[in-house]
């Protein structure tokens, strides 16, 4: 694994050098007939919430919640320097933090760089998803990831290019009110718990997406370290993903495949089959090698009834097969649990559409899952070790509808 991250270290220095090579003398030029621009905005959402789990449905099965406020900053200064910014307030998990808070320069017309919390450019960008849960892949933090460093984006008439580095993670809001502690930050990323200080440093990412008339095909590939903050050892970690986004006519279609791996271990050197990563101050264990297969459908239809305008009818499945656990297994949480197989499957469908309205956009999710973190009452266990794993019953097949309504401005 040295010898790959020593690799990708030199490849991202050439890639980058390249980049800047042939346009060093634009880098201060000013543009006298475009105007800059300040744009302050934000959101309010509200969340309706029906879980159908494991117990039978009664009184603490329903909710209405207060689920997010966030505020927006956009700073554009077409011959300068830009800013983009955005920082969440969640009153339900009782936690606030920075979403993404960048610095970007049009080096060329086509060649954009990014420095601070940006999107991590893996998989399908923006969104692996159609619905408001986002797909399997952003529950172990390779779908709309967000992290501190630099990113480099070019297009040409038949390719997008993104190639960043990134030192570590977003800063990290305060932990839950409600005393599960975690880690307070909008994506997914590991975190020290169970004996195991890891925390992720010095990753690297190269995406090539080739431009159809449709849409998109393309490949990503993720390689970095988890540093122990114990004893200043480091390990390796990687992931790769094929992926494309295709529009014909009204219907959409976003296929993807990804394979990733950690090399973790704990604070006294033993092997991990398990990390805990977090985000909404919320954590949980996570298989250290899984293989995650997803398909998004969606069809969309302009309206005039009312103020809506558009319905987004959509379905966006979710595989998750665990490649870890064979032998004698090492949890980050249980030393002592030994496994004959791998860790059980995930699944997860989400069937639903989404309301165009002016400013409102509302979202109708039936959520469904199979050894699901949290589509069960024993919250977090899925992506990980599952219910039959960990000895606790067999994993049922379990329900949320949900409703979420946001304005947004």
């Amino acid at each position: 694994m040295v010898s790959l991250y020593t690799l990708s270290k030199r490849i991202f220095a050439v890639l980058a050098f390249s980049l800047f090579a042939g346009y060093g003398a634009l880098l201060f030029a000013q543009s006298e007939d475009e105007e800059s621009s300040l744009h302050v905005g934000g959101a309010v959402r509200y969340n309706i919430i029906l879980q159908d789990f494991e117990s039978d449905i009664d009184g603490n099965s329903g909710q209405f919640t207060f689920d997010t406020w966030r505020l927006n900053v956009n700073y554009d200064n077409p011959g300068g320097i830009g800013l983009n910014f955005e920082y969440r307030f969640y009153p339900t998990f009782g936690t606030h933090f920075i979403k993404q808070g960048w610095l970007e320069y049009n080096i060329t017309e086509s060649t954009q760089a990014q420095l601070g919390v940006t999107q991590v450019p893996f998989g399908n960008l923006q969104y692996n998803s159609n619905n408001w849960w986002f797909s399997l892949p952003y529950y172990v933090g390779l779908e709309d990831d967000h992290d501190m460093g630099l990113k480099f984006t070019r297009t040409t008439e038949s390719w997008q290019w993104d190639f960043a580095y990134f030192f570590q993670p977003e800063p990290e809001g305060p932990p839950a009110s409600f005393g599960t502690g975690g880690s307070g930050r909008y994506s997914y990323d590991v975190i020290p718990g169970g004996g195991t200080s890891l925390t992720e440093r010095n990753q690297f990412n190269v995406r090539g997406a080739y431009q159809l008339e449709n849409g998109e095909i393309g490949a990503s590939a993720q390689v970095g370290q988890l540093f122990n903050t114990s004893n200043n050892e480091t390990n390796g970690r990687y992931a790769i993903a094929a992926h494309a986004d295709f529009t014909f006519g009204n219907f959409g279609v976003m296929p993807q495949v990804l394979y990733y791996s950690m090399d973790a271990v704990n604070d006294d050197g033993d092997d991990l089959s398990t990390v805990f990563m977090g985000a909404y101050a919320i954590p949980y264990e996570v298989s250290t090698e899984a293989m995650i297969a997803t398909l998004g459908l969606s069809y969309s239809y302009d309206v005039d009834f009312g103020p809506v305008t558009n319905l987004t009818f959509y379905n966006d499945f979710s595989y998750m097969q665990n490649s870890v656990g064979q032998g004698e297994t090492l949890l980050a949480s249980d030393e002592s649990l030994t496994l004959d197989d791998n860790f059980q499957s995930t699944i997860q469908n989400i069937t639903g559409f989404l309301l165009s309205a002016g400013p409102v956009f509302t979202y109708f999710d039936i959520a469904q899952g199979v050894n699901h973190p949290w589509l069960t009452d024993s919250f977090g266990t899925g992506v990980g070790p599952g219910h039959e794993d960990l000895g606790i019953g067999d994993s049922e097949y379990n329900i949320r509808y949900n409703i979420n309504i946001g304005f947004y401005f």
